[in-house]
């Protein structure tokens, strides 16, 4: 506290005068000279002449007649007369909310009399009230001429001609510059009407021996109305600096206010003048055109706001404990909070403490883009916790799947649209160019598109991966070149994103893959098959005698029909050839399974099996190397060998040998006999 009031009397202005001595009561109207509004030559001494009232306070909807300069100057007077008085009158000793909004409403009203076209609409009623004030104190210091020489309605049709001939001898003066400047003599072109050209001259009048201009409004709902030019309002607050030293030459009811505005708050109820009268001096004092008193409930105001955001902060903190649903619905807290509150908090601050100038306007702006900055926050969370809880509720569509990847995709590009329209909306707000800003994005997006060329891709390449779709979050794949020993390209998806997919590989290693060259690999999916194909090459000896061979290929058949989870009704079991050291046997049935782990446990039980089988027919397996056979060799077990043939040589004798294939009496005989899970594992029935 020390600190601040040290830097505020360091900063100071010149001490404020007594509010009291600013103030003139209504008893004193009709001094010499004054006539409340009216632009009258000063009456002698004991003359009197009833003052203009204010239409405002006679007809609240009346509009502002201003449709010639004589007529905006004087309404101008009259009606900032009229709130003077309602200040002095009814205001400064009990203030009330009422009285506050009429003071506003008409303030408001005034201020159509000010060319605010070139104030952003989000500092307007801050900076026209700063304008109305300034010109209102000058209008009472500086000498305006006679009525009757201020342009009213009878010297409308000569002020538009005058105008007339400026723009035409300016239009001649411009296109002879340009022939002047042009290459080839080429004949002047004939001046247009007025009507053929399109474009309203310019009327205006300016007060003699000022810069202050009343211009004739061309276009829009006040056309042919008369108002303080742009320029005017922009420098209005130069025009007071260099008449304050100057005396009143009208009686007003307010004296001095643009001086006390630094410390009175004028239309706020709640900090009534008398109090802020009798504050300590130091707290009037000025910084920065503020007073003291004024900064440090500024400063409380935003301190008690960050607080209460820190407890919606923490409230949704709390909430995101529980469950999925509340935790989505907390994400809204923070900037809704912002948007519901911004706005009104900002008006009253500026009601109340009624901030000038530079600081008023920043701090209007400031707020403005708060709001649309909260705006922007609450929309790109709105389509994604919409997504979220439609995702986390919906049956059909799994969190992690391609499905819920694209409607977060379609989220984001939803908020993405929104924050950009936004961004013009705010644009407009803060008075930027809409054109301008348009070149400034398609300029900014050719270099983001150059800077971010990769991630373009990537994001293009996911865009091709959603729409065809080869692969799920989810899937079993293999993805590029043909996989070696090590298993590196084969492995399990697990996200699909803007930028990148990541697989896990069998060896439970992580693989993330841009997606712009992911989209552009071979992809083999094979959790999309029906089934799992089982394919083995068995090589028997070359000892295997013919009825063997039958007696091993029958019995792989019935092994394979009888197996629950072959999905073949006729199992290919097949001799394919005879190579060097065997004779090959070729297996080719598809598994009932699209889980690779349940995949290895069948293939495993069949080729156990298959092991028995020809074991069992008094064959084995051969070898590719030589093999030399001594005498002291046992060799083959030839009862077995002896009784495979005969098996043989009894279905030849029966009419039962299945060959080519099974019968379909057969085939339905053997038909899921066999036990799976075999006899002895603990996940057989019992």
């Amino acid at each position: 506290m020390c600190l601040l009031v040290s830097f505020a009397l360091a900063q100071t202005d010149q001490p404020t005068e007594d509010v009291d001595a600013g103030i003139e009561r209504a008893d004193q109207r009709e001094s010499k000279g004054f006539r409340s509004g009216r632009l009258e030559k000063p009456q002698e001494e004991g003359a009197e002449a009833p003052p203009k009232k204010s239409e405002l306070a006679v007809h609240p909807l009346s509009p502002l007649e201003h449709s010639t300069p004589r007529a905006a100057i004087e309404s101008f007077l009259t009606e900032t007369d009229a709130i003077g008085e309602l200040v002095v009158e009814q205001f400064w000793d009990e203030p009330t909310q009422e009285v506050s909004q009429e003071i506003r409403r008409r303030m408001q009203k005034v201020m159509q009399l000010l060319d605010l076209s070139q104030v952003p609409p989000a500092a307007r009623e801050d900076k026209g009230s700063d304008a109305l004030i300034y010109l209102y104190e000058v209008l009472n210091r500086i000498k305006l001429p006679p009525p009757e020489e201020i342009p009213g309605a009878e010297d409308m049709s000569d002020m538009a001609a005058v105008a007339v001939q400026k723009g035409d001898l300016a239009d001649q003066a411009a296109a002879a510059k340009k022939s002047t400047k042009s290459a080839s003599p080429l004949p002047k072109p004939a001046a247009k009407a007025d009507g053929e050209q399109g474009v309203a001259k310019s009327v205006s009048w300016t007060i003699p021996h000022t810069d202050i201009t009343l211009v004739r409004v061309a276009e829009g709902p006040q056309t042919g109305k008369f108002v303080f030019s742009a320029d005017t309002v922009a420098r209005a607050a130069e025009f007071y600096e260099r008449t304050r030293h100057l005396p009143y030459r009208r009686q007003i009811p307010l004296r001095n206010y643009a001086d006390m505005r630094p410390y009175l708050s004028m239309s706020g109820w709640l900090v009534p003048p008398r109090l802020i009268q009798s504050l300590p001096e130091w707290m009037k004092r000025s910084i920065f055109r503020q007073a003291v008193w004024k900064w440090l409930a500024l400063g409380a105001v935003i301190l008690l706001y960050w607080l209460g955001l820190a407890i919606v902060r923490r409230l949704a903190l709390r909430m995101q404990q529980r469950g999925a649903y509340w935790r989505h619905v907390s994400r809204f807290l923070l900037p809704l909070s912002l948007l519901l509150t911004i706005r009104p908090l900002v008006s009253s601050v500026s009601q109340q403490l009624t901030l000038i100038d530079v600081v008023g306007e920043w701090l209007s702006l400031g707020a403005e883009a708060l709001f649309y900055f909260a705006l922007a926050w609450f929309i790109w969370q709105l389509p994604l916790v919409i997504t979220e809880i439609f995702i986390s509720r919906s049956p059909k569509v799994e969190g992690h799947s391609l499905d819920a990847h694209l409607l977060r995709f379609i989220a984001r590009t939803l908020g993405v649209i929104a924050i950009i329209i936004i961004l013009f909306l705010l644009s407009a707000r803060l008075g930027a160019p809409l054109f301008s800003l348009l070149a400034g994005f398609g300029v900014g997006g050719i270099a983001v598109a150059l800077a971010a060329q990769g991630s373009i891709e990537n994001f293009i390449g996911s865009l091709n991966l959603f729409g065809d779709k080869p692969v799920r979050v989810g899937d079993f794949c293999r993805y590029g070149e043909d996989s070696g020993p090590d298993f590196q390209r084969i492995g399990t998806v697990e996200a699909i994103g803007m930028r990148s997919t990541r697989i896990r590989g069998i060896d439970n290693t992580l693989t993330t893959i841009p997606n712009a060259d992911f989209s552009k690999m071979h992809i083999v999916n094979y959790s999309t098959r029906s089934a799992i194909l089982f394919l083995t090459i068995l090589s028997l000896r070359y000892e295997t005698t013919e009825d063997q061979l039958r007696f091993v290929l029958v019995s792989l058949r019935e092994m394979l029909v009888a197996h629950p989870l072959v999905v073949d009704e006729e199992p290919s079991v097949r001799l394919i050839g005879m190579s060097d050291s065997s004779l090959d046997i070729e297996v080719r049935v598809d598994i009932n399974t699209i889980d690779h782990f349940d995949f290895r446990a069948i293939r495993e039980d069949i080729l156990l099996r298959i092991l028995g089988i020809v074991r069992g027919s008094g064959t084995g397996f051969a070898f590719p190397s030589q093999t030399l056979y001594y005498s002291r060799d046992s060799g083959l077990d030839k009862e077995r060998g002896e009784a495979a043939e005969a098996r043989v040589r009894e279905w030849a004798a029966a009419h039962e040998m299945p060959f080519p294939t099974f019968t379909p009496e057969q085939r339905s005989k053997r038909k899921n006999t066999l036990d799976y899970p075999p006899e002895g594992s603990p996940l057989a029935d019992r």
